[in-house]
């Protein structure tokens, strides 16, 4: 697999895949990490003078309106701003204007083209990795680099079947991404703990199962320590919970098999009987099994920590993570939001873009999209 520096790039056209599906209320930006963390990859681009064109996803369109809704506009001011560049935006993502605007354009020019999932709908072009669409986005360029580690769990037009038809290597952003989390798949230092939070365990339950094996202890927070009680009888009222059985039944195994390794919280902040959060004793608890720890890997959080009234948990968790002195990698998405939110940035080992495809990446020590980039 190459690498970007393992290919000549200067004075190419370059397509880049990034992650710039951040997260906005309204037309503003809330946290712009992701557009930051592609930076690297773009200033060296530009400074083996290519031309960039730039693919990215933004939220999900299954209607005309959500394309009304989800348009890279605004992160392409953005990018702009913080480039110091300046950067064609294209309001659309394909056919001839796409091709045409790309093809009078210069060298040092930064093309950045609307959202691809605008292809899902109203065929799911994008998402079905159709080879078609690939094609026109590799006739764009002549190098292809992917740099949208967040994404790289789908094997999707833009982030696995362009690279069938293009030389191609990964960005800095994945190298950098692949370097940190090498150490929870090959030869990881024991005791390895994981702290598994957030809100379903439907989705995360697949990983927990690939974990368990791996890891010396789990420490369980929010929705997904809610379901583990739920299974084991205790009564959680109306909490955020899974009500499916097979799932239930599931949690059941791992704790009569695990029940070594499984942590559960044993105090909670509850509002109108709905757990909301873990208490102050469930971390101290915790923190037994921090301090025994080599390195410890965190996805979620305690509680609903966008809410100002459910943070202490989380706080607490972190500050706990912060004092440990032990080798802490967190494990993106929201759980990367809430370490910006409470000040926490620089206190940890490595803080992933990743979100889901961080979780792929340790669970099967692979992801889909990076099958096609060897």
């Amino acid at each position: 697999m190459n690498r970007l520096r393992d290919i000549s790039v200067n004075n190419k056209c370059v397509v880049i895949r990034c992650d710039f599906n951040v997260p906005m209320e309204g037309n503003k930006i809330t946290d712009n990490s992701k557009i930051i963390k592609s930076l690297d990859t773009l200033k060296y681009l530009l400074n083996n003078n290519c031309k960039i064109v730039i693919l990215s996803h933004f939220g999900r369109v299954k209607s005309e309106e959500d394309k009304r809704k989800n348009t890279l506009k605004y992160v392409g001011r953005e990018l702009a701003n913080l480039l110091n560049h300046e950067v064609k935006f294209v309001s659309e993502c394909y056919g001839e204007k796409v091709r045409d605007i790309v093809m009078n354009s210069k060298l040092g020019d930064v093309i950045l083209l609307e959202n691809t999932r605008f292809m899902d709908y109203p065929e799911k072009l994008e998402s079905s990795n159709d080879l078609e669409l690939a094609k026109f986005w590799a006739s764009l360029g002549e190098i292809y680099i992917n740099d949208a580690f967040g994404s790289m769990h789908r094997a999707h037009a833009s982030t696995a079947g362009i690279a069938k038809y293009l030389e191609h290597a990964i960005g800095f952003l994945v190298e950098e991404e692949l370097n940190n989390l090498e150490i929870l798949i090959n030869n990881t230092p024991r005791p390895f703990v994981v702290f598994m939070g957030g809100a379903k365990v439907d989705d995360k339950l697949p990983i927990i199962k690939s974990l368990i094996n791996r890891c010396d202890y789990l420490l369980l927070g929010g929705g997904i320590a809610n379901s583990f009680l739920k299974a084991k009888g205790a009564d959680i009222g109306n909490s955020l919970a899974t009500n499916d059985e097979n799932i239930l039944k599931e949690i059941k195994e791992l704790l009569k098999n695990y029940s070594d390794k499984i942590k559960l919280p044993i105090d909670f902040t509850i509002d109108n009987g709905i757990i909301y959060d873990i208490g102050n004793k469930s971390i101290d608890m915790y923190k037994k099994y921090i301090d025994e720890a080599s390195i410890i890997f965190v996805n979620g959080t305690c509680g609903k920590f966008e809410d100002d009234r459910f943070t202490e948990g989380t706080i607490m968790l972190f500050e706990t993570l912060k004092n440990s002195g032990k080798t802490v990698i967190i494990g993106g998405g929201d759980t990367a939001s809430a370490v910006k939110k409470f000040g926490y940035e620089n206190a940890f080992s490595f803080i992933s873009s990743g979100g889901g495809a961080t979780l792929e990446y340790i669970a099967d020590k692979t992801l889909k999209a990076l099958e096609w980039m060897k």
